[in-house]
C-alpha cells in the first residue's frame, strides 16, 4: 500500500508565501515523476509543475517564474516552494507520484488528500 501525505497549506495574504510538502510512504520499489495539481471551486484539476527523478521540471504558465518544485529522492518527497501568491491561486493542492511498488510490475499513480491553500486579496 502507498500513501502520499501533504503538508504545508494554509490561509495566506496575497502576495505571500507558502511551502508545501508531499511524503510517500508505503511498499514503493521506485519513483518516476512527481508534481502538484490544483483544484479550484467549480473548476477541474490542474496541473501545476511536475518534476522527473532526474530533476527535469514542467510548470504551468500561471505559476512560471513564482513557484518552484523541488524534490528529495532519498527522502520520497516532493515541494512546492508558492512566493507572490495571487489570490486566484486559492485552491485544493494534491500531490502526485508516477511510481512502481515492485520491478515486475507496471507503474501506477499516486495521489495525496489535499490541502487547502487560501490567498486572501
Amino acid at each position: 500500500q502507498v500513501q502520499l501525505v501533504e503538508s504545508g497549506g494554509g490561509l495566506v495574504q496575497a502576495g505571500g508565501s507558502l511551502r508545501l510538502s508531499c511524503v510517500a510512504s508505503g511498499s514503493i520499489f521506485s519513483i518516476n515523476a512527481m508534481g502538484w495539481y490544483r483544484q479550484a471551486p467549480g473548476k477541474q484539476r490542474e496541473l501545476v509543475a511536475a518534476v522527473t527523478s532526474g530533476g527535469s521540471t514542467n510548470y504551468s504558465d500561471s505559476v512560471k517564474g513564482r513557484f518552484t518544485i523541488s524534490r528529495d529522492n532519498a527522502k520520497k518527497t516532493v515541494y512546492l516552494q508558492m512566493n507572490s501568491l495571487k489570490p486566484e491561486d486559492t485552491a485544493v493542492y494534491y500531490c502526485n507520484a508516477d511510481l512502481r511498488t515492485s520491478p515486475f510490475y507496471g507503474a501506477l499513480v499516486a495521489w495525496g488528500q489535499g490541502t487547502l491553500v487560501t490567498v486572501s486579496s
